[in-house]
């Protein structure tokens, strides 16, 4: 079965983009000091290296789509304690030269999945072949997976400190909103026609 166009350039592009990945990824391993940042990121490049093999094989031969795929499986899944607002947080600007602290890895590794996941998902969408297709959708996921891992080591080392608003303020502005008339008045009918 031969590619559309959009799979080619699609496939195309991605490959590009986990190459540049994992050289980035690279680079970063020979600055970082931080042991759990480096465990952290060598994982994301062996994950990197393997979606991009995956995807290489089914360009070569269809019959590498049966290969299992199973969803990234985070390495810490119980609920995370989150930090919320802003404790001084550190002025921030472009490091020209010398070798990158570890906050500034840790906010490439962030910026570097975000933006991978989001070019997975649209080209997932300009994609035809199921097969194809379901690889970028999942490597959209695992993107957005190792993002927040990514996120939440910053958040507990003090990197990524979340903005807060007071809360009077946030549950005015998002209690604006209402739940649609019509399913009320469906589901009012659902429960008085199961009576």
């Amino acid at each position: 079965m031969p590619f559309g166009a959009h799979e080619t350039m699609e496939a195309h592009e991605m490959l590009n983009e986990k190459i540049n990945m994992i050289n980035h990824f690279s680079i970063y391993l020979q600055n970082c000091q931080n042991p759990t940042l480096r465990s952290m990121i060598e994982r994301h490049q062996q994950l990197a290296i393997q979606a991009y093999d995956q995807l290489v094989q089914y360009t070569h031969d269809y019959n590498a789509a049966n290969q299992n795929r199973q969803p990234l499986q985070m390495a810490n899944n119980q609920q995370q304690q989150i930090s919320y607002g802003l404790n001084n947080p550190p002025s921030m600007a472009p490091q020209m030269s010398g070798t990158l602290p570890d906050h500034l890895i840790a906010m490439a590794v962030l910026s570097l999945h975000k933006n991978s996941a989001k070019n997975h998902m649209a080209a997932s969408l300009e994609c035809v072949d199921p097969n194809v297709r379901q690889m970028l959708i999942q490597g959209s996921i695992n993107c957005a997976q190792q993002a927040y891992e990514t996120f939440l080591f910053m958040n507990q080392n003090g990197f990524y400190q979340v903005p807060t608003m007071q809360d009077h303020t946030a549950k005015t502005f998002l209690h604006s909103y209402q739940p649609n008339q019509q399913n009320q008045q469906y589901q009012q009918y659902q429960n008085q026609a199961s009576h």
